[in-house]
């Protein structure tokens, strides 16, 4: 009987998170975050661009391309395919899951997988009602779920954030305290040189004809006081009680995160070092407006699937698409906070969206083997009710 085949993480990489639209990546776009990391994550595992079986890459709202096939071309791997998955918020997680699977099953041995996301540059759609010649929506959006006002395909602060406070009872002065958490761990995180080995720099062309390096998450706010996320005002006024800010919402962001995944087998026999196991990988979905509380049900099936408890887990990533999800996790779980999020999260860091499931494995990754190792789990909700989760077994950092 053959032995067992793992998949395990052999190289990971990820741009700094650029703020969107005002911030340092707002002019690069994400195909070429997407080369980025790819070529990096490729020359980081030492395997020749002829080992490379597969390229799977998250996208969102980008106007239904193949960003992984485009990569592999401009990259000089046109023997490679590329694969595009749409899980929104969740889609990394969901491309490291489908490459875990590959590999365990035989049909591949080497896959990079990840996200990339350009908010800022993400084309401008429109949208002419079927059978009506001179009906046009402008600025329109494929959608995840038909429209209800309870759950509104264009604003999550209501079918995420708000419900999701509702529901757990969560008070605006929890969710502050958690988004102000987050931003202290995200600026601690830097100055301590925590991201420096997963970020590769990006050189930014400037107005001027010049390249500017970007190395450095811009999006925390060293400013940032419970005093003043308790001054902003809440997104809907209308809405009696209603708790949502911009303080407690993730950030609209650029980047691009990307893993190498491969067999065991094939890592034994060329002597690559393995950052980390991928045991299990889960989706789960509920009705859109709980999308925020799809994560309590993700959660219980990928721990099952990896045959462990929340007892078990030495390291956390649970996005803060808002600040309501982890809190009410944390609540519903009994998963301790203070090994959630440690080095910041959507509140802080930002949320690329398809970028975002592939950088929380990166960042829990690294730092969970500087911790001496552990499982670690990432999980996150998604648009119209879905949610995605992974969960890694890490071995100490040798270095």
């Amino acid at each position: 009987m053959a032995d067992k085949i793992d998949a395990v993480i052999v190289a990971g990489a990820r741009t700094a998170i650029g703020t969107a639209f005002r911030g340092t990546l707002r002019d690069t776009s994400a195909m070429e975050l997407a080369e980025i990391v790819v070529a990096e994550v490729r020359q980081r595992s030492g395997l020749d661009v002829s080992q490379i079986d597969d390229i799977i890459l998250a996208e969102s709202n980008y106007g239904g391309g193949d960003m992984a096939r485009h990569a592999a071309v401009v990259l000089g791997m046109s023997q490679v395919p590329g694969q595009a998955v749409n899980r929104h918020c969740a889609g990394g997680l969901t491309a490291i899951g489908n490459a875990a699977g590959q590999v365990i099953s035989g049909a591949e041995r080497v896959i990079i997988a990840g996200g990339t996301q350009s908010t800022s540059t993400s084309p401008i759609q429109t949208w002419r009602t079927p059978g009506r010649v001179d009906e046009v929506t402008e600025k329109w959006m494929p959608p995840t779920h038909p429209n209800t006002v309870e759950a509104p395909n264009m604003d999550m602060s209501i079918t995420v954030g708000w419900n999701t406070a509702e529901e757990v009872d969560l008070t605006r002065e929890e969710m502050d305290a958690w988004a102000f958490r987050s931003h202290q761990r995200a600026i601690a995180a830097i100055d301590a040189g925590a991201f420096v080995d997963e970020i590769v720099p990006v050189r930014v062309l400037q107005a001027d004809g010049t390249r500017k390096e970007f190395a450095v998450d811009e999006h925390p706010r060293r400013d940032s006081s419970l005093e003043k996320l308790a001054g902003l005002k809440v997104l809907h006024p209308e809405i009696e009680g209603f708790s949502i800010t911009a303080g407690n919402a993730s950030g609209v962001n650029d980047a691009a995160a990307a893993v190498m995944v491969v067999g065991s087998d094939l890592a034994a026999e060329q002597g690559l070092p393995v950052l980390a196991t991928v045991e299990a990988w889960a989706a789960t979905a509920i009705d859109p407006a709980l999308t925020g509380l799809a994560v309590l049900d993700v959660i219980p099936k990928v721990l099952d699937r990896a045959g462990i408890t929340v007892a078990d887990v030495a390291l956390w990533e649970i996005n803060e698409a808002f600040a309501s999800v982890p809190v009410a996790a944390c609540k519903k779980l009994g998963i301790d906070e203070s090994i959630v999020n440690v080095s910041g999260s959507g509140c802080s860091l930002g949320h690329p969206v398809a970028a975002s499931g592939a950088r929380m494995v990166i960042s829990s990754m690294y730092e969970l083997g500087r911790r001496g190792g552990g499982y670690a789990v990432a999980a996150m909700c998604a648009g119209g009710g879905q949610a995605g989760a992974i969960v890694l077994r890490v071995p100490a950092a040798t270095k």
